[in-house]
């Protein structure tokens, strides 16, 4: 079993940065994805950014790349996620997820295992 625990979100100006933390307690197979989804107001779950158990793969949405950067730091088993550039259409509950093993379809919320409570993020214009 994983537990995840967010970190970092709150209310930002539009053009700030913020960065997100899931902090992740417990194990999986180490080539499993972790990642970040969203879920804006009257919006469903949207992928955003994930990353490989080794680091070397990342992947984000059309919607953020450029924008946001998801890091891991494997000796604090911790997933970053850092926003910048950040409009209004970025406000959403953010939340950490991960994988108990590989799976590469890692757009799809179906192919995580465990999920965090979720951070909100605020962008004001």
């Amino acid at each position: 079993q994983v537990r995840l625990v967010e970190s970092g979100g709150g209310t930002v100006q539009a053009g700030g940065s913020l960065r997100l933390s899931c902090a992740a307690s417990g194990r999986s197979s180490s080539n499993a994805y972790m990642g970040w989804f969203r879920q804006g107001p009257g919006k469903e779950r949207e992928f955003v950014a994930t990353i490989s158990g080794s680091g070397g793969s990342r992947d984000y949405a059309a919607s953020v790349k450029g924008r946001f950067t998801i890091n891991r730091d494997h000796a604090k088993n911790t997933v970053y996620l850092e926003m910048n550039s950040l409009n209004v259409e970025d406000t959403a509950l953010y939340y950490c997820t991960a994988q108990a093993q590989a799976r590469y379809y890692y757009r799809d919320p179906g192919a995580y295992d465990y999920w965090g409570q979720g951070t909100q993020v605020t962008v004001s214009s």
